[in-house]
């Protein structure tokens, strides 16, 4: 526990050091798309975010001393997921679904918060890019808030993103599989009401990576490149990890999951080998 503070007291001081004041202006930006990237934590919003940071013609937040870069932890707008338990807990929590209905929403927290990410960008690019886990909970709020925006989402199989978040997490192995359905069937059904969205697996952007960033540039309106990071597919540990720890438990998991399991189903994902189907 002391080791965990002493590792926070660190970032948030290396945070304080990197912060940048607001601009002082409001910067125009009606000719800017802004790109937002959402998944849940260890889903592979990162490893998207780095490569198309790659991109001449995208700007997104780097080196700015808050947890991989997030934009949530730039702005004083609205809450981060941590207000709300962080990974694997943040979207059983209504007030962290923002939509289009919120109290938030008016000119003023526009402009604050085109001024406080706007210090971070560079804004002769006309891609600004954004990344957050709970962007998959909060697109009807942002294009509400952004106009001008579009959204990526990452899915990556529940078993890989429940076992990865376990060290952050005091919840079990029930509740972090309830959370990923949670947050997905919030994000699928907010989708209905938001244009410019583009949902990618996990598995498939590590398995053929050029093929999906192709697809995400061709989303985005900018032409097609290839980064210098490579990606590769880790979700074979925790598969394993799984099988050790759980597989005599398999059917009372499964018990606990809504008996409709519509949302596993559609991203093609099992809780029993192969685990991933293609679809």
């Amino acid at each position: 526990m002391f080791g965990r503070f002493t590792k926070n007291i660190s970032r948030t001081l290396n945070h304080l050091q990197k912060r940048r004041s607001p601009l002082l202006q409001t910067p125009v930006l009606d000719d800017k798309r802004f790109l937002f990237i959402g998944g849940l934590h260890r889903s592979g919003t990162s490893i998207l975010h780095r490569l198309l940071c790659e991109h001449p013609l995208t700007s997104g937040f780097h080196d700015t001393g808050v947890p991989e870069d997030e934009g949530q932890h730039l702005q004083t707008v609205f809450r981060a997921a941590h207000a709300f338990g962080g990974a694997g807990e943040f979207a059983f929590h209504l007030d962290a679904h923002l939509t289009e209905d919120s109290a938030l929403i008016n000119q003023d927290n526009k402009a604050l918060l085109l001024r406080e990410w706007g210090a971070y960008y560079d804004l002769r690019k006309p891609i600004l890019l954004e990344k957050s886990p709970p962007n998959i909970i909060r697109s009807r709020f942002l294009r509400q808030m952004l106009q001008n925006s579009s959204f990526i989402f990452l899915v990556r199989h529940p078993i890989a993103v429940s076992m990865a978040t376990e060290k952050w997490t005091e919840n079990t192995i029930v509740e972090r599989l309830l959370h990923w359905h949670t947050a997905y069937s919030i994000m699928l059904d907010d989708m209905r009401s938001v244009p410019d969205c583009l949902v990618i697996r996990y598995e498939d952007l590590v398995r053929t990576p050029a093929d999906y960033l192709d697809q995400v540039c061709d989303f985005a309106g900018i032409h097609r490149f290839c980064p210098k990071e490579s990606v590769a597919d880790h979700n074979q540990k925790y598969f394993l990890d799984w099988q050790q720890r759980y597989q005599s438990e398999l059917a009372t998991l499964k018990a606990v999951l809504p008996e409709n399991n519509a949302v596993l189903e559609h991203f093609g994902y099992s809780l029993e080998a192969p685990y991933v189907y293609d679809i």
